[in-house]
């Protein structure tokens, strides 16, 4: 359940008044705050009266006073702040709520559009159209990384568009689309995992229209697909300790390996660390901290630098390796993995070329048994860390780390269930 309060801010005895929304999700508290245009006083009222202020009335505007004229001034701003209160809370339980969490800028919109209802703006009600709408949107805010995605999203519906050769509407999303939208991803051999991550996205995309005045279908809420449960692999000590002692034949074999023993070791996103640089490591206490914001959540994060990543910085002076691309980065840590002899046949997914076409073929991740090395993607160093050290390490002080904003979100990243869970209470109780 959402709040809302107003407060006055300024130093100046006439100031707009500031609204702050105040909600809990997932049990974590959250603010959002933006400034108004309701002034107490206008400035016709200010320049007849000199002694009224904004900032006084504030302070007294609870107070039960014979004066005619405060008591229509209360009547009057209490009027346009419950007229704003419920225009905010109404957008806010008409949007999914992960998009006000991502979007710091969420309540500034929505107080923009409280004052510019008829907005010369048209938005677009084809889903193609809307998702480069929310692009132009989302680029503003400079993250690149979920862009991508969007396009990536945005052609394969663009596909799937021409093979059913009718244009995909916002109001049309419903249980027909859901079914269509399945056959479609299936004949094009997707995994399950996909399908539900990227309806996932077109409903995003809904809920935000729905946001902004457009119509939606009213299956929209209930529409879902079932994730596929997926074994997630990830390096023991053991085999960590073996790509640390592998001889390896080129130099960038050995930086790519370095940059997994770091990922390793500090348990952050590969568009994260592939951007440390010794200029963000500061000592303190004698204490070596990383200080750094995460690309994707935008978090500011300080993390330790271990004695570990410390040796592998002193191979270069001091000096994190030569940055890569995420693709060489791929390619490679899979041939340290295969020098390194991490062959144990394990379940996972593989990027397999699913056509005949082996010069531009269709690629899609395929579950199935694998020599361990082919399962390894920048990813399993992150995984690495949080598994490495749960139980080891208390679960606060690994969050703090990964970044993860709950508990339970941490648990089910490294998938332990209620069952592991309980087997690793047992010691404390047995």
């Amino acid at each position: 359940m959402a709040t809302v309060n107003f407060l006055y801010r300024s130093i100046k005895e006439n100031a707009p008044l500031n609204i702050r929304l105040l909600f809990r999700h997932d049990k974590i508290d959250y603010s959002l705050g933006a400034k108004t245009k309701l002034y107490i006083y206008s400035h016709e009222e200010l320049s007849a009266n000199d002694k009224l202020s904004g900032k006084r009335f504030w302070k007294e505007r609870f107070k039960k006073s014979k004066d005619i004229d405060f008591q229509n001034k209360q009547a009057q701003v209490n009027f346009e702040l419950n007229r704003i209160t419920n225009y905010v809370l109404d957008a806010f339980n008409k949007v999914d709520i992960d998009i006000i969490i991502k979007d710091s800028k969420w309540l500034h919109d929505c107080i923009g559009s409280y004052y510019n209802p008829n907005k010369n703006i048209e938005i677009p009600v084809d889903l193609l159209s809307f998702i480069d709408y929310y692009i132009k949107k989302k680029e503003k805010g400079g993250n690149t990384a979920s862009v991508k995605k969007y396009r990536v999203i945005k052609n394969k519906l663009k596909r799937f568009e021409d093979f059913r050769k009718k244009q995909i509407l916002i109001e049309d999303i419903n249980e027909d689309f859901k079914d269509e939208f399945e056959k479609y991803y299936v004949d094009q051999k997707y995994s399950r995992n996909t399908i539900h991550r990227e309806f996932v996205f077109i409903k995003t995309f809904c809920f935000h229209a729905r946001y902004l005045g457009l119509k939606t279908h009213h299956h929209l809420d209930s529409l879902k697909f079932d994730r596929e449960e997926v074994s997630h692999v990830y390096l023991s000590f053991d085999e960590i300790d073996k790509i640390k002692e592998v001889e390896l034949p080129y130099e960038y074999l050995d930086n790519a390996r370095d940059w997994l023993l770091i990922s390793c070791y500090l348990g952050q996103r590969i568009s994260d660390f592939m951007n440390f640089s010794s200029e963000l490591i500061r000592k303190e206490n004698d204490k070596y901290l990383l200080e750094f914001r995460q690309v994707k959540t935008k978090k500011l994060m300080t993390i330790l630098v271990s004695k570990e990543v410390r040796e592998i910085l002193e191979k270069r002076g001091g000096e994190f390796p030569r940055a890569i691309s995420d693709q060489k980065y791929n390619d490679y840590i899979k041939e340290v993995a295969r020098i390194a002899g991490l062959n144990e046949i394990c379940e996972g997914k593989k990027r397999i070329n699913v056509t005949p076409d082996k010069k531009k073929g269709s690629f899609r991740d395929v579950i199935g048994k694998y020599e361990k090395w082919q399962l390894i993607t920048s990813h399993i160093g992150r995984r690495s860390f949080a598994t490495n050290y749960y139980g080891k390490v208390p679960t606060t002080y690994l969050i703090n780390i990964t970044g993860h904003s709950t508990e339970s979100m941490f648990l089910n990243y490294i998938k332990k269930s209620n069952k592991d869970i309980a087997l690793d209470a047992y010691k404390y109780f047995n």
